[in-house]
């Protein structure tokens, strides 16, 4: 007998947000560049849209109306 597994579709998996962050005329601009799902073995997935250009990214849990956690003031 098969074990056959049913994996989960982005929409019901945990979702997190992916930000590049660009500092321009002494400010931080938070540009959301992708997402990342937790797995069922506590692994990540992230999707990328886009490719920081400092190489510098940072995933936020997103609060229930969609919008991630309040990035910290610059």
């Amino acid at each position: 007998m098969t074990q056959q597994t049913t994996q989960k579709s982005p929409a019901t998996r945990t979702a997190r947000q992916v930000f590049a962050i660009a500092q321009r005329n002494g400010k931080s601009y938070w540009i959301r560049i992708g997402a990342a799902f937790i797995n069922q073995d506590g692994s990540e997935t992230v999707l990328l849209d886009a490719l920081p250009v400092t190489g510098r990214m940072q995933i936020r849990s997103a609060a229930e109306n969609g919008k991630p956690d309040a990035p910290p003031a610059s």
